[in-house]
């Protein structure tokens, strides 16, 4: 009598094969998430675990910004911006109450607010050139290397370079003159602070709008998908709208645990002082690893470090999604103009974020989802600088026809 194959039965699809790379993935999350839990206590092995699941959330939802920016400023298209803003609204609903009471499930929390000065234009103006340049900003960075694109270590080598030169010189950064941390919900209470937010995204969204109808007659509508139901969440690509609510959803999850919000480019520049200690550099001498926080983290292993745990997190888990995917293929053909561009990104992508207290993870959307004036300053700093680099992109990437839109 011969029975049926549960793989193989009308109705039931298989699951796809993980390969040596979706495997080792799955393994370092798994065995990563038990071994720092043990050594460094539970908080340590959910934090990497929650990267993990940032990484296949940004992944399968290609969640980019710096795509977004682009395709907006070239092409006057503004989906991913307009996602953008319901990423930004859901957030300070879930933030602002949490931390204006200073607690979150009985642990005590803070927000990523900041100075708002000159460093931070300055900074966040790099940093949208370098967005650009390098093919992706912090976050976009890490998922795309961790996916298989080849280029994108080389932005993320020069990323973690330029995070340690903006260490050599944050001191004269900071003297400059600045407004002091302040935010929203300080200054209007958590419901002032949510209402004032949702009218500014709610004005974005509605230029965005206006111009790409203005520009093209009507909206753009989002891709349809190949896979369907179980599938398309485990395979992709997921609906951007479901990207945004995980990534929303796994930063709180990180507030309650971490007591602060999603970062991600401090860890770069702990790992470039750490290599440059190998060549015989020592940072010590520079003001900003002599305050307490960034000297007791260099002194100490980066695996005890939550943002390095939670970014290798990330890279675990996009290789994963794209294993999952069937898309995990790296290539090291490399235009010669495509890796200057990602020399010049990384280096700008890095200086700027160390300067200006964050990235698009640490000050755009985390920084606003804390109410920090330090974030609605980047986004408008960071906005100018991508405008200059989506000018400079063709010189690079010999792109003046068409857009493209699948970096981070």
């Amino acid at each position: 009598m011969a029975f049926a194959q549960p793989s193989t039965a009308v109705g039931v699809p298989k699951l796809p094969p993980l390969g040596a790379p979706g495997l080792v993935a799955l393994v370092v999350l798994v065995l990563g998430t038990l071994l720092l839990g043990a050594v460094y206590g539970t908080a340590h092995g959910a934090l990497f675990l929650i990267g993990g699941g940032l990484g296949i959330a940004l992944y399968h939802a290609a969640f980019g910004f710096t795509s977004a920016w682009r395709v907006f400023i070239a092409d006057g298209r503004g989906r991913g911006l307009r996602v953008q803003m319901l990423l930004l609204a859901l957030a300070v609903i879930l933030f602002f109450p949490a931390l204006s009471n200073g607690t979150l499930f009985g642990n005590e929390v803070r927000g990523n607010i900041s100075p708002a000065g000159i460093g931070v234009i300055a900074g966040a103006f790099m940093f949208g050139i370098g967005m650009q340049l390098g093919g992706g900003c912090a976050s976009g960075t890490l998922f795309t290397a961790g996916g298989g694109n080849a280029r994108m270590l080389v932005t993320l080598l020069f990323f973690v370079i330029g995070s340690l030169l903006g260490t050599i010189h944050f001191d004269w950064w900071v003297s400059l003159p600045s407004v002091p941390p302040t935010s929203l919900f300080q200054l209007f209470g958590a419901a002032g602070g949510i209402a004032v937010s949702l009218i500014l995204f709610g004005a974005i969204a509605a230029i965005t709008i206006f111009v790409e109808r203005r520009r093209h007659g009507t909206l753009e509508q989002a891709p349809s998908s190949p896979r369907h139901g179980w599938q398309r969440y485990l395979r992709g690509p997921w609906p951007l709208v479901a990207g945004a609510v995980a990534l929303v959803a796994l930063n709180f999850l990180t507030l309650a645990i971490a007591g602060r919000p999603w970062g991600i480019t401090s860890a770069f520049a702990l790992w470039g002082a750490k290599g440059a200690q190998l060549f015989g550099i020592d940072p010590t001498q520079w003001a900003y690893w002599q305050t307490p926080g960034n000297a007791k983290a260099l002194s100490q292993s980066v695996l005890a470090d939550v943002t390095s745990v939670m970014d290798f997190g990330i890279i675990a888990g996009a290789m994963l999604a794209a294993t999952l995917a069937g898309r995990f293929a790296p290539s090291l053909d490399i235009p010669l103009r495509s890796v200057l561009a990602a020399v010049v990104g990384g280096l700008l992508l890095g200086y700027g974020a160390r300067i200006a207290y964050g990235c698009n993870i640490g000050a755009y959307f985390s920084g606003i989802a804390s109410g920090s004036l330090h974030g609605y300053l980047w986004a408008v700093a960071a906005f100018a600088g991508n405008v200059l680099g989506v000018r400079l992109r063709p010189w690079f990437f010999l792109e003046r026809s068409s857009i493209r839109r699948n970096d981070g």
